[in-house]
């Protein structure tokens, strides 16, 4: 690539969105698999037992992908993103192919502790990459396309209820696939993504003093909570609302897990790019811009989750579906201006290190969420009252993300 040509490297930064796209859909469709599955594979698998076992089994694999988010984000900042994404996909075929084999709880517990090992590597160092190549005028909207990849992923993973209920499939079908095919994918990514060169000419820093200089920055020890707190939230949607669409509608493993996935997944895409778009064009009157556009994301977030909460009681699910749509539209806002937000507040080499920090507080947070949601459901809890409290937490989030401070962070081209 010719770094002295604008448009072709405007061509390139557009190509590396669209390679990073498939392995995004694959993090993302082997999480949804797990939970749109759960009745067969706890079917299939007795010891699992319980509620609070289930949760377990979640959380393991969000504390996992959580303590080791900072390790492979500092490496990619210290080393090279595109080593470090292309190693994450490699290790992600070999363990999403292996949990198809699990025949025990504790073997299921194994798999998911490795598999957030291999995830972890992933999304801080390809959101960096995402951010190296698109400079302000077009980052939130590349991060948006990147984010759509993650959403189809979760549409696809919804679907996978109906593969777990054909006698010709099986839920261990859909594991081995998937891991087949994200081995396919992981040598021509390795070929054709490369590092961009401007951020490589940029002085690398040790673990502590980019640690120190992270944790001593208010504005990111604000969006890290702010990250975290709406976050636990959206765990909840995705890891149990295909079990809770089951248990109070009255419907089938298959159509739980669609209507749990598909319509707010499709909103949050389309929020994606209307985020995205007016988050870029907002920012051309005021470099809070992309704070506004996902403080507005935990609004809807707020009203939806009292709404999926309520719903149960009118024993209609077109009326939780209409709320989920509401969280998905939020979502989109939210999830597409965190990269660009963080991007405004460090410099480039500690932007994967930042958002593995992130993803640190968030996801342990939401391994608690996890199982604290399967206690209380054993409690029987009401739905009201559970998603009530998550509605609070993020309606809190919103004072964080503005009181957040912009600066200026960006190299030289």
């Amino acid at each position: 690539m010719n770094t002295s040509d604008g448009g072709s490297r405007m061509k390139y930064a557009w190509f590396v969105v669209a390679l990073l796209m498939p392995v995004a859909l694959l993090n993302y469709l082997d999480r949804q698999m797990l939970a749109a599955m759960k009745f067969s594979l706890m079917t299939d698998i007795p010891d699992i037992g319980s509620e609070a076992n289930w949760g377990k089994i979640l959380a393991l694999f969000k504390w996992t992908y959580a303590f080791l988010s900072p390790v492979g984000g500092y490496l990619a900042d210290r080393f090279s993103r595109r080593h470090v994404i292309a190693l994450s996909l490699a290790i992600w075929s070999g363990v999403t192919w292996a949990t198809g084999q699990a025949t025990t709880y504790n073997e299921l517990l194994w798999t998911r502790a490795i598999m957030g090992i291999s995830e972890a590597f992933y999304l801080p160092a390809a959101l960096a990459l995402i951010a190296d190549y698109h400079y302000g005028p077009t980052r939130s909207r590349a991060v948006g396309m990147h984010q759509m990849g993650i959403y189809a992923g979760v549409i696809v993973g919804g679907f996978s209820g109906y593969a777990a209920d054909s006698p010709a499939l099986g839920w261990r079908w859909m594991f081995e696939v998937c891991g087949l095919v994200g081995v396919a994918y992981a040598v021509p990514l390795f070929l054709m993504v490369k590092n961009s060169p401007v951020v490589e000419k940029l002085e690398r820093h040790s673990p502590l003093s980019s640690l120190r200089e992270l944790l001593t920055n208010r504005s990111f020890l604000l969006l890290v909570f702010y990250f975290t707190l709406p976050a636990m939230a959206g765990w909840i949607v995705r890891d149990w609302m295909p079990a809770i669409l089951k248990a109070e509608f009255g419907i089938g493993q298959g159509k739980a897990g669609v209507s749990a996935t598909l319509y707010w997944m499709i909103a949050a895409i389309l929020a994606a790019f209307v985020g995205g778009y007016g988050a870029d064009r907002w920012m051309q009157r005021t470099n809070r811009g992309r704070i506004y556009t996902s403080a507005l994301g935990m609004v809807l977030i707020v009203i939806a989750m009292l709404g999926v909460g309520y719903s149960p009681r009118t024993g209609m699910l077109g009326v939780a579906i209409g709320f989920l749509i509401l969280f998905g539209l939020g979502w989109g806002f939210f999830d597409t201006n965190n990269m660009p937000i963080l991007c405004q507040i460090t410099r480039p080499h500690l932007r994967a290190t930042g958002y593995g920090i992130m993803n640190l507080v968030s996801i342990s947070c939401g391994g608690l969420a996890d199982m604290g949601f399967g206690i209380l459901r054993d409690a029987q809890v009401p739905l009201m009252t559970i998603f009530g409290i998550f509605a609070s937490v993020a309606l809190f989030s919103i004072v964080l993300v503005l009181s957040i401070r912009p600066m200026a962070t960006e190299p030289q081209a």
